[in-house]
């Protein structure tokens, strides 16, 4: 098992990043380089990867680790909070680090806000070490965003500068295992009670199930079953039914049936794609996301297909 020792993180923390699948070794290698810069660094993942976890071990690891790490989150934000909010924010992030969660969120006195600030910060030839780092995170398609009007292209491309995309968790099936060792282990710490145990065939229906809430569905799970099967058995009849169907789905008839005939794959590749692009709204992210495709896979395959929006 991975857990990230360079970040200065151990099993026991409460927001570690563990995990040994490629897809997550690369990212954790990038946040690493970025940790000794003071670049701002863009987070993008769908919701529940970790990216919270991620600013957190970026600071931790940073020149600026001694000082404050300020978390706010963009969403909801009305005007009139964004004074409060976000300038109290930069505030007590002096010399420190500020986490801007679901940064395309903000409304666009907070964007002018923010872009006045970066601006101040990067002015000199290097960016000023008594203002705080910005780390921000979208789960949205920030291009999109400024295409609709809804983000400012210059606080997009300040904000662009180090982007991180977090795998989600059906792309890091072999982590799985030791992801709900970590949660039941730190669930039954927690609530004083003895660890379940899954059966083989209970730990193939988890590493199969999709997790679309990732990270944090994954959590939740895991402590749901340390209090209702603790130190039992956890079997397949045991586990929630979002989890199961995906076994009933197997045992009966195949989502796709070939035809004698045969087809062409490659047309039927792209066809599935521009599909997903049309439910999507020609949104790419979202479009990947119905794929189980990460973003930048989907722009391979569309340029491969020259596919467009």
């Amino acid at each position: 098992m991975l857990v990230a020792e360079i970040f200065g993180m151990d099993e026991h923390d409460d927001k570690p990043l563990i995990g040994e699948s490629p897809a997550f070794r690369r990212v954790l290698k990038a946040a690493q380089v970025a940790a000794t810069t003071d670049a701002n660094v863009l987070l993008v993942g769908e919701d529940g990867c970790g990216k919270a976890a991620m600013a957190l071990a970026i600071h931790r690891l940073s020149s600026r680790r001694d000082h404050a790490f300020r978390f706010v989150r963009c969403t909801g934000l009305a005007a009139d909070e964004v004074e409060t909010e976000l300038l109290a924010g930069l505030e007590q992030a002096t010399s420190g680090t500020l986490f801007l969660d679901e940064v395309g969120d903000l409304p666009p006195l907070g964007q002018g806000r923010l872009l006045h600030f970066l601006e101040r910060r990067n002015e000199g030839p290097r960016p000023s070490r008594s203002m705080p780092r910005i780390i921000a995170a979208t789960s949205r398609d920030l291009w999109s965003a400024v295409e609709m009007g809804e983000l400012r292209r210059d606080l997009y491309y300040r904000l662009y500068v180090v982007p991180l995309e977090l795998p989600p968790l059906r792309e890091r099936v072999q982590d799985i295992p030791h992801l709900i060792e970590h949660f039941v282990r730190s669930a039954a710490e927690a609530h004083g009670l003895k660890r379940p145990r899954f059966t083989a065939a209970a730990e193939r229906l988890l590493r199969r199930y999709l997790w679309p809430g990732n990270l944090r569905e994954l959590s939740n799970f895991c402590a749901r079953m340390v209090i209702l099967f603790a130190g039992c058995e956890i079997g397949p009849e045991n586990l929630p039914w979002e989890i199961r169907r995906g076994d009933m789905a197997t045992q009966s008839a195949p989502m796709f049936k070939l035809p004698s005939c045969g087809i062409n794959l490659a047309d039927l590749e792209a066809e599935i794609i521009r599909q997903a692009l049309t439910l999507a709204g020609g949104n790419k992210s979202r479009a990947a996301r119905l794929l189980g495709l990460s973003r930048d896979t989907l722009l391979y395959r569309m340029q491969k297909y020259l596919i467009s929006v």
